[in-house]
């Protein structure tokens, strides 16, 4: 025998309905916008937990490409080991703080997941022949924003030039006055450069509009 009701079936969907439509006192408008802030603050922070999740060094050396290639290069660097332990990983020097550049930059590792599957890089020689035009890709990113992530930590205004050695402060000084940028003198010092860099950055300068 059949116990299915229709009508009770009908009767219970128009409840609900009745439920979100014209809240009674039970379920308030107030009780559903609470609803909807705890929901929206759940889903808020799990983003950003995924966010800083896939912001750290651990994270990036998931990636045998990384790992095996320009994270030995960056060991014993001045930014991986220093007399004041400060250090600059993975994400403090390719990842933007800001959040809006955070995000683009996100999105923009969608093109590296892609060519991690289609392993373009997935060997010492594979990464030695694109090694160049990575390098100039970063180069060119961080010229482009006058080497925000290196403004992080570094800062022509806050140099105490007297505490420099006399070529750095020369230099430093000439960089400043000229308009320079961290990148256009800092390209290798957390990682090797590549053949043909300065090629390279002869044309990177090149193409930059003269002030």
């Amino acid at each position: 025998m059949n116990n299915d009701n229709p009508a009770k079936e009908k009767g219970l969907l128009s409840g609900w309905w009745a439920v979100l439509t014209k809240p009674t006192s039970k379920w308030s408008m107030g009780g559903l916008l609470l609803v909807g802030v705890i929901l929206g603050v759940v889903g808020w922070g799990g983003f950003n937990w995924a966010l800083e999740i896939t912001n750290t060094e651990t994270f990036c050396l998931t990636c045998h490409e990384m790992e095996q290639n320009v994270y030995r290069e960056y060991r014993g660097t001045i930014h991986d080991a220093n007399r004041s332990g400060v250090r600059a990983t993975c994400p403090d020097c390719h990842v933007p703080r800001p959040w809006f550049y955070k995000i683009i930059r996100k999105i923009q590792a969608s093109n590296e997941i892609l060519h991690k599957i289609l392993g373009s890089i997935d060997t010492r020689e594979k990464f030695e022949g694109k090694r160049i035009e990575l390098a100039k890709h970063v180069w060119e990113a961080m010229k482009s924003t006058d080497s925000r992530e290196c403004r992080n930590c570094h800062n022509f205004g806050a140099f105490d030039l007297t505490r420099q050695s006399l070529r750095a402060r020369n230099r430093h000084s000439e960089a400043e006055q000229q308009g320079k940028t961290c990148i256009d003198c800092h390209k290798g010092i957390a990682h090797q450069l590549p053949a043909g860099a300065f090629k390279a950055e002869r044309e990177l300068n090149e193409s930059q509009p003269k002030q």
